[in-house]
């Protein structure tokens, strides 16, 4: 399948805009990629078109929890299996919504950077079979600062359990 029969199959698009099509097949190519596209550019796409075509999970890491279910739940509407991961889950939720993820279909995973502190995630993440990972809106790093959400710098440890992820 194609990036193209992706598009069509689950959004109903003949073709890409702009700079989508060169983006997606650099994170299909395994490279490390960053989309810089405006607002209502299609950068989500960038991310869940190759989620779909690569073999496992996209970690989307999301500034906000609402931003994280308003994607779910489109996604969800689309027949796309995603999950949102946030700090403010319940541990019974957060356990119950693991064991959900190491043995269910999904293939975006939406987490809060704050979650990737969490002792119970970061011991489950060696047994997911990731595919890439995702920084959506990565430009409230810069805006927010980093002394507003610190956990934003914990990403690239991420780098040493997927050191060949892109």
């Amino acid at each position: 399948m194609q990036p193209e029969d992706v598009l069509k199959k689950f959004w109903n698009y003949e073709s890409f805009r702009s700079s989508q099509r060169e983006i997606i097949q650099a994170v299909l190519a395994g490279r490390d990629t960053i989309a810089l596209l405006p607002t209502g550019g299609g950068k989500s796409l960038c991310y869940q078109v190759p989620a779909l075509l690569l073999d496992g999970i996209c970690i989307v890491i999301s500034p906000l929890i609402s931003l994280m279910q308003d994607q779910v739940k489109r996604l969800d509407q689309l027949g796309i299996p995603a999950m949102a991961l946030h700090a403010g889950l319940p541990f019974r939720k957060l356990e119950a919504s693991l064991h959900s993820l190491q043995h269910g279909p999904y293939k975006l995973l939406y987490i809060s950077p704050e979650r990737l502190q969490h002792w119970r995630f970061r011991d489950c993440l060696p047994e997911l079979n990731i595919s890439m990972i995702a920084v959506d809106e990565a430009h409230c790093i810069s805006q927010w600062g980093h002394d507003f959400r610190p956990d934003y710098l914990k990403i690239e440890n991420l780098r040493t359990i997927f050191p060949h992820v892109p």
